[in-house]
């Protein structure tokens, strides 16, 4: 892949389900809800955390040309601000002008556990328009956590590779046994090696430290665009702090008015529609490996191959061999961007041969494993905040088993492995902190809220529904297929975003853009 949509796929990755291969929850801490009505004007430091706000950002070389990095502290414990600090990493490169200096846009690229300094540094920071990088720093701050801000740590390499090939889809009474077993393993590992910092990675604690970020830098307002799982970040840095809004671009937007088992719900019917949209373009091609017949022949065909892996797990020229959930995971993460479909159909029509490296290089992708057989901490820091922004979707097997039918009437080809990947919070060793609510955000600066039509792990309903529930926000649609839609290849889209960026003019609302 290039570095550019490896970036697309895997840092603006993971929806909402709570999968083995996925896994974005919405909801917020209740420690300080944002979808109460916070007043017009911008609220106090609080006494206990003006020492935070009033710390000195050391700069430095971080090894990548053109960008500085720092650390900055913030509580552990926005509770209790004295029982210890919590470092975080940031970077920035500089505005490069011509043109006066707007200010600092903070950029996040979801997972939750996608890490903002590597997308900052490998292609926000070089490949967001000229006119952007011009006028404004470039700012990523790796949310608490996440890759370099104390990573939350579960499994080894050799541990994950073993949990990322459990079924997903249970077939008896010993692989439902099999798949509980890898929920605690993963969640007890969780505990084990990051107890500490577990209680204290919630979205709300994320949104404080980016206001904290943005008072070092010197910013009155907040400017800043996120996608995917980031589009939830900032609505909740909004609903906090509604007078520090300054221009923000919700891409790919979250619902957070949902809980745990219509999110999953939806985001199996979302991977459906782009599945759909997959085989209507494959099955007009001589060579494709679902048939040439039909949608319809396409998801039987898949199924089908699934089956297969499922009764026997394929060969892969890596020690490991292709089961069902791997394979699953290969297909999935090729639906967050059309343009890996050639890829995908290459992979597919390999596994039908008996090759199952194909898929598994999709799935690796996915994952973040290494050549090396180790993994960045993506998968860790995304159960992690799931698990703590809402209570868990299903408590217990049996509440599987009664959900999967709307699952797999959502989707046929995916709804089974979605439903019981949603178990994966059931037994998580710290309580929920958040609940689904409403985010009005009232008093905020115009918000734009983008959404895709054909979005498989955020789906286009989702968009409409942030959008109503800002007071301020401003929907801005592209028909399209993919994860996502600014810097796509949409003139129509980047054109909106950009002018509302530089000018602080957002789209008119409904704005259609192909």
């Amino acid at each position: 892949m290039n570095t550019r949509r490896s970036l697309r796929i895997l840092a603006t990755t993971l929806g909402t389900a709570g999968l083995l291969i996925s896994g974005c929850t919405s909801g917020s801490s209740t420690n300080a809800s944002p979808s109460a009505s916070p007043a017009a004007s911008a609220p106090a430091v609080p006494e206990a955390l003006k020492p935070y706000y009033a710390q000195q950002l050391k700069w430095r070389d971080c090894g990548v040309e053109g960008f500085q990095c720092t650390t900055m502290r913030a509580p552990l414990d926005y509770k209790k601000p004295d029982s210890g600090d919590i470092e975080l990493a940031v970077s920035r490169k500089k505005a490069t002008g011509p043109g006066e200096r707007i200010g600092s846009l903070l950029v996040n690229p979801g997972g939750p556990g996608g890490s903002a300094i590597e997308y900052l540094q490998s292609y926000a920071g070089v490949g967001y328009p000229a006119q952007i990088r011009a006028r404004y720093d470039m700012v990523a701050i790796d949310p608490r956590g996440v890759a370099r801000s104390e990573p939350v740590v579960c499994l080894t390499g050799p541990q994950m590779d073993k949990y990322t090939q459990v079924d997903q889809t249970p077939d008896d009474a010993a692989e439902v046994t099999e798949l509980d077993n890898a929920y605690q393993q993963f969640a007890s590992g969780c505990e084990e090696h990051s107890g500490k910092i577990l209680p204290h990675v919630s979205t709300v604690e994320t949104a404080r430290d980016m206001d904290m970020l943005r008072a070092l830098l010197g910013d009155e307002k907040l400017h800043y665009v996120g996608a995917s799982y980031g589009t939830f970040l900032g609505a909740t840095y909004a609903g906090l702090f509604p007078a520090r809004v300054g221009r923000l671009v919700l891409d790919g937007a979250m619902d957070p008015s949902l809980d745990a088992v219509e999110l999953n719900r939806d985001q199996t019917a979302g991977f459906e529609t782009a599945f759909q949209a997959f085989a209507a373009d494959c099955v007009k091609k001589a060579d494709c490996p679902l048939g040439t017949t039909s949608t319809a022949d396409a998801a039987t065909r898949l199924k089908r191959l699934f089956a297969g892996l499922d009764a026997r797990p394929i060969a892969t020229g890596d020690s490991r061999r292709l089961t069902e959930s791997l394979g699953t995971t290969g297909v999935i993460a090729a639906m967050y961007d059309e343009s890996a479909w050639p890829q995908l159909r290459e992979a597919l029509a390999g596994a039908q041969k008996g090759d199952g490296s194909g898929l598994l290089a999709l799935s690796d992708s996915y994952y973040e494993r290494q050549p090396n057989g180790t993994y960045a901490n993506l998968m860790f820091a995304n159960a992690a905040v799931n698990c703590l922004d809402q209570p868990p979707a299903f408590a217990d097997d049996e509440a599987v088993t009664r959900a999967v039918p709307s699952f797999e009437k959502a989707s046929p080809v995916f709804g089974k492995a979605f439903a019981w990947a949603a178990l994966n919070c059931a037994d998580w060793p710290v309580p929920p902190t958040g609940t689904p609510h409403r985010i009005e955000a009232k008093g905020a600066a115009p918000i734009v809220v983008v959404g895709t039509t054909r979005d498989p792990a955020t789906p286009y309903k989702w968009a409409e529904s942030l959008a109503g529930q800002l007071s301020s926000g401003t929907l801005l649609t592209y028909q399209g297929d993919g994860h996502t839609a600014y810097g796509r290849g949409s003139d129509c889209i980047d054109t909106a975003i950009n002018t509302y960026l530089l000018e602080g003019t957002p789209p008119t609302e409904g704005k259609k853009c192909t």
